[in-house]
């Protein structure tokens, strides 16, 4: 199967206003959601207990929902992980402070040694009050600032600014398409996504640089080329390498997610999104953004050449 598109030269340029409404669209209706909907943030960051339990033999979930829905303790979400005999349990923070919250643990214990007809062993018990819970809001929203703005200032320094402000538009882009679509899945927005977002950050990040790269080169090599045409040059040169990086993370997430239990389906799921939607943004938002930012023509000085070359 041959995957070379140099010679191809396929016209992406000519299709980039619709990849901008294409985007404006999703950018849109991301913020939207978020305003209506809002994140359906996990106990790491709204509080609360999870417990991770071990039992002897196979126990129903239903069973274990009924037994604890009698306590009254609100939102309990109770799903297994791994094998039937690993059973998470999360239960939403109860007003009164870290004392009640403790009292929950107990309870629930003494509830399940009583109702199951089998030994628990409980593996993990993590109570989230809510000062902390917010701390870890606003860490994982600056640790997300921070990526950002380091990727800024490293495309500035091995580049010039032109690429640095275009490729933090796709970063931005990527950013709140992902947040957008937890917003309307209402999947649990934990620590994990955070972590899952910086790497789609550095992702998404990684394929920008491939391809401007490869437009700082054609620059000083074919000067008399038109900016549309050199951008659809670097693309084309680029693209073997940026559908083979992608359709491999990819095989390697789906496995993940299909066989990876439902701990992990979250992180993901997010990650399998943040590759289509970095891939897209690399080629349809990136490069685009170049014709309209006057980039200069006359390199002279030349850096690190690029590792995928």
């Amino acid at each position: 199967m041959n995957l070379d598109f140099s010679s191809k030269n396929l016209s992406f340029l000519k299709f980039h206003f619709i990849g901008f409404i294409f985007s404006s669209i999703l950018i849109i209706g991301s913020l939207i959601s978020f305003f209506s909907f809002g994140l359906n943030f996990g106990i790491d960051f709204k509080g609360g207990t999870l417990i991770e339990i071990e039992t002897k033999e196979d126990v129903d979930i239903s069973q274990i929902r009924t037994s604890l829905n009698n306590l009254s303790l609100g939102d309990i979400q109770i799903q297994e992980f791994g094998s039937k005999n690993d059973i998470l349990i999360r239960i939403e923070q109860q007003s009164g402070g870290d004392k009640i919250q403790q009292n929950v643990v107990e309870l629930v214990k003494t509830k399940l040694n009583t109702d199951l007809n089998s030994s628990v062993n409980y593996r993990r018990v993590e109570v989230v009050g809510p000062k902390v819970s917010g701390e870890l809001i606003q860490a994982g929203t600056l640790a997300i600032g921070l990526a950002v703005f380091a990727m800024l200032l490293y495309i500035w320094f091995r580049f010039e600014w032109q690429f640095s402000l275009g490729a933090v538009v796709a970063l931005i882009h990527d950013v709140i398409l992902t947040i957008g679509i937890f917003c309307i899945t209402q999947l649990e927005f934990n620590l994990p996504i955070i972590a899952a977002i910086l790497t789609i950050v550095g992702y998404s990040m990684n394929d920008t640089v491939v391809v401007y790269d490869r437009v700082r080169e054609n620059l000083r090599k074919h000067r008399s080329l038109k900016i549309d045409q050199l951008l659809d040059l670097s693309i084309n040169e680029t693209l073997s390498r940026t559908i083979i990086t992608s359709v491999t993370t990819l095989l390697a997430l789906l496995s993940l997610y299909i066989f990876g239990g439902s701990v992990i389906k979250g992180f993901t799921f997010a990650m399998i999104w943040g590759v289509l939607v970095g891939t897209y943004s690399s080629i349809f938002v990136a490069a685009p953004l170049l014709k309209y930012l006057d980039v200069k023509r006359d390199w002279t000085s030349t850096s690190a050449v690029d590792s995928t070359r």
